[in-house]
């Protein structure tokens, strides 16, 4: 018995895929544009980031455009989220679980080290910056603001979370994001040094921040199923977080991240 598609059952057998494909690469797109917030990204790195062919991102960002998803710059030619995408998020105005659970944590936490403290989720293979709190103390590290996206391991919470994956899960995303680290100032072995520190510390530590002078200390946040979902940061000047000083820091997050899991599971 011949059991070779026919060409019509072997084309409707292809289209689900080739869907399925089409969608995620202009989700990729979409990611990088995010990435670049109001300013926007140019095709070219768009390309260079994604790794897809100038055509294909072209065709993808202009479809996005006709739907309003993208918006094209017309004085610098670069391509950003466009209005349709905040319109589409009002769908679901609540907050989401992991920030519930975390502000108790973050309000004691800003309260006890008095410099700036982040929360950073993971999505997909990049961070997010989804909260902020500015401390008492009179010189404050703004280095991110709520709504920043960078590819994992190029902050220090993105190196955290990494740190607290199985290292085979860390060596995939890294290769992942490679392409991207360069517009970072940074490669794939830097980060996974990085992390590999990261994970004998117990807790991701950076002496030179993203701003110059800086010092960055970092605890990851896991889900129920042992995922990590997000991190906790604390950016100050590096006169601030001397290696005493340091610990102390260290601690408070590491104490206020295991709170956090245990609200999320709850």
């Amino acid at each position: 018995m011949d059991r070779r598609l026919s060409p019509k059952s072997a084309r409707d057998a292809m289209e689900p895929r080739q869907g399925a494909q089409a969608i995620r690469r202009a989700l990729a797109v979409l990611r990088i544009l995010a990435a670049g917030r109001e300013d926007g990204v140019p095709l070219a790195e768009v390309v260079r980031a994604t790794g897809l062919t100038r055509p294909t991102v072209h065709r993808i960002v202009h479809v996005l455009i006709e739907e309003g998803i993208v918006e094209r710059h017309n004085k610098t030619g670069r391509y950003a989220i466009g209005n349709q995408v905040p319109e589409l998020a009002l769908a679901r105005p609540r907050p989401s679980r992991l920030l519930v659970a975390a502000n108790p944590s973050l309000r004691r936490a800003s309260a006890e080290i008095g410099d700036t403290l982040f929360l950073t989720a993971r999505t997909g293979n990049d961070t997010l910056c989804v909260d902020r709190r500015i401390g008492i103390y009179p010189i404050q590290v703004l280095s991110i603001e709520v709504g920043a996206r960078r590819p994992l391991g190029v902050s220090s919470a993105g190196v955290a979370i990494l740190a607290a994956m199985p290292a085979p899960d860390a060596r995939k995303i890294v290769a992942a994001n490679e392409k991207r680290f360069a517009a970072y100032q940074t490669d794939a072995a830097t980060v996974l040094g990085q992390v590999t520190a990261a994970r004998k510390r117990g807790y991701n530590m950076r002496e030179i921040g993203l701003v110059q002078g800086t010092k960055s200390i970092s605890t990851w946040i896991k889900t129920p199923d042992g995922q990590p979902a997000a991190a906790m940061t604390v950016s100050a000047v590096r006169t601030r977080l001397g290696p005493r000083r340091e610990q102390e820091v260290a601690e408070i997050l590491l104490r206020e991240a295991r709170t956090i899991e245990q609200a999320i599971g709850g």
